[in-house]
């Protein structure tokens, strides 16, 4: 191919507020090589019913569910027209590959919370219309002609469940963004003030995440370190959270932010006494090498992904064993010094780069466009 392939790169809407999912784009389309030529599909988000206040979030979803399955599907056929092939950034828009000719489009998963509705029913009871959008969307994805993963445990999981063969698979793990290091190039304006010391843990609030675990742990460690602050940055709190934080009786010592820059998100990683992971599952963990990179001490989940991503320089505790969890933090609170030294977690977290995850995403596709290499044999 003489010219450059074309390559257009579907994200998630910004209205939506995914920042993973934004990042994910925005470090993909910086860091394509010349011989890419890529197009940023990202539409206007189309507000029907999400401006009418009394519908709240609800009216919200509805639109998302119009421009997600009615209107951006409509710009992707225009697109496919043109483009050598179509890039999805997030699985849960897998079903954007049927707009695509067969064979001209990838999708990179980065996990399968989306299908368990599908895969693991009785774990996740949902109405009739959700698992068929569902299913549409998982229909997609075992129609791409390459699909990336962040981790091993997803390659299993996704080959284990029929959706990928081997040869379609290729590992592309995340990167660690330039804001991420142990010094901020300039001052950096935080949007509320934080007290030292404080925990630090960033991720939605999504069952998975094992936010309960997160509060329980910092009411115990409080009781021997009263002056610890939590710091939580994603939400708002779904109620069940709020009535536990409201039992624990420590609303006031919780500061939760959300629509940081990634340089203020990097500085709360500096400041942070001890960035905890409290998921009982994950696609990866791009908080994990985010905070090494910056020296954050990172305490998580011992399971598959999180090992993946932490390597040696975390420490890992049992899922959910809130008296683990309370003794080790409060040990590191007391004694820095047991955790891993500030070399290690550098050393770990400069193994993950945003532009050999775009090298290895672009290959990909220059392999399909040459018909000479299946894309999986250059994971």
């Amino acid at each position: 191919m003489n010219r450059p392939l074309r390559l257009a790169v579907v994200r998630d809407y910004r209205a939506e507020l995914w920042p993973s999912m934004d990042l994910c784009a925005d470090q993909l389309l910086a860091n394509l090589p010349p011989t890419i030529a890529a197009e940023d599909v990202a539409p206007k988000f189309r507000r029907a019913l999400g401006y009418i206040p009394v519908l709240g979030r609800v009216g919200f979803n509805a639109d998302r569910l119009l421009n997600r399955h009615i209107l951006l599907p409509r710009v992707v056929r225009r697109i496919a027209r043109h483009a050598d092939f179509v890039h999805v950034i997030d699985h849960s828009y897998a079903h954007i590959v049927n707009c695509s000719p067969r064979g001209r489009a990838g999708v990179y998963c980065h996990d399968l919370d989306a299908f368990r509705s599908l895969l693991t029913p009785e774990s996740d009871p949902r109405p009739w219309w959700f698992r068929k959008l569902a299913q549409r969307t998982l229909d997609g994805l075992k129609r791409a002609a390459v699909v990336f993963h962040n981790s091993a445990a997803t390659a299993r999981q996704l080959l284990d469940a029929g959706i990928a063969s081997p040869e379609r698979l290729v590992h592309a793990p995340l990167g660690v963004a330039a804001e991420f290091t142990p010094e901020a190039a300039k001052p950096v304006e935080l949007p509320v003030a934080v007290e030292s010391p404080f925990l630090l843990h960033v991720g939605s609030n999504i069952p998975r995440k094992r936010l309960d675990v997160l509060l329980d742990v910092f009411a115990e460690v409080q009781v021997s370190v009263p002056e610890l602050r939590l710091v939580q940055v994603g939400g708002p709190w779904p109620r069940p959270l709020a009535e536990r934080i409201a039992q624990l009786n420590i609303a006031a010592s919780i500061t939760q932010i959300r629509g940081l820059s990634r340089e203020q998100l990097a500085e709360l990683y500096r400041k942070a006494a001890v960035v905890l992971v409290t998921s009982e599952s994950e696609g990866f963990g791009l908080p994990v090498i985010e905070a090494l990179a910056c020296g954050a001490v990172v305490v998580a989940s011992d399971i598959p992904t999180l090992r993946e991503a932490g390597g040696n320089a975390t420490m890992f505790l049992p899922v959910a064993d809130t008296y683990a969890w309370t003794s080790a933090v409060a040990g590191l609170l007391i004694n820095p010094a047991a955790a891993p030294p500030l070399e290690m977690c550098l050393a770990h977290a400069a193994k993950f780069s945003w532009r050999e995850h775009t090298r290895v995403v672009a290959d990909a596709y220059l392999a399909l466009a040459s018909g000479r290499v299946d894309p999986g044999r250059l994971s």
